[in-house]
């Protein structure tokens, strides 16, 4: 990620995320065994991260994952067999009780990190970042959280073709609930959104529940990848 794009925690939208001081297991998924190998050694002194188990591709990592159970998988995109976009659908589509996902990537503007967030995965970090913040981006996610990188991720999506921008016309949106998914897209958290628009928080939730449904996103930062490349959000808008 270039220049200053914090991670934004969007807050939890379901009743079942753990405890905020919950241990997190974690799966490490990539096919360069130096990287695993590091990243499983550097974030298993992080606080609060147990590292359960390694895979070296996709579909290793949704045979450990399976096995494993753990609350989330870090996910490099580009994996040999079945690469981390196939992985991260058959885990999200398959297990009863599926991980969070967070890819991880070395250039954000890799159009398989789109489609990965697009498949289902809850945000994305890159390998270049500190281990601290890699460990956060863990930590946010499996306390059902979503990472938003909101520069990074318009610079992906209006970088590439279109390809779900028939989602939002179907949707039919509310002016409403266009408005909620305009602050989304800034990375702003329910919270936020609530105090930006003069409502309540569960006024809040609500939209952002009613958006991801008519939308068939799998979760907000799915929804942001839709509200780019539909055209409802273009680069530039901060709220």
């Amino acid at each position: 990620m270039t220049g200053p794009d914090p991670v934004v925690a969007a807050t939890a939208d379901t009743a079942t995320a753990p405890p905020a001081a919950s241990t997190v297991t974690l799966l490490i998924a990539d096919d360069d065994e130096v990287t695993r190998s590091g990243l499983r050694t550097l974030l298993a002194a992080q606080p609060r991260i147990t590292v359960v188990g390694e895979a070296a591709d996709g579909e290793e990592a949704v045979e450990r994952a399976r096995l494993l159970r753990p609350d989330v998988v870090l996910m490099d995109v580009r994996m040999p067999r079945r690469n981390g976009i196939e992985a991260t659908r058959r885990l999200l589509a398959e297990c009863a009780d599926p991980p969070k996902v967070v890819v991880i990537t070395t250039f954000e503007n890799d159009d398989y990190v789109t489609a990965a967030l697009s498949a289902g995965a809850s945000g994305f970090v890159l390998k270049r970042r500190p281990v601290r913040q890699i460990a956060e981006a863990v930590r946010i996610v499996a306390a059902g959280e979503t990472i938003l990188f909101p520069a990074a991720l318009r610079q992906m999506v209006t970088a590439r073709p279109l390809s779900c921008a028939e989602a939002l016309p179907k949707a039919a949106l509310t002016e409403r609930e266009e408005a909620v998914l305009r602050l989304m897209a800034t990375g702003q958290s329910n919270p936020e959104i609530a105090r930006a628009l003069t409502v309540s928080l569960e006024t809040v939730k609500t939209h952002v529940g009613n958006v991801l449904s008519k939308l068939g996103a799998q979760n907000r930062t799915h929804a942001v990848v839709i509200a780019y490349e539909s055209g409802l959000v273009m680069p530039g808008f901060n709220g």
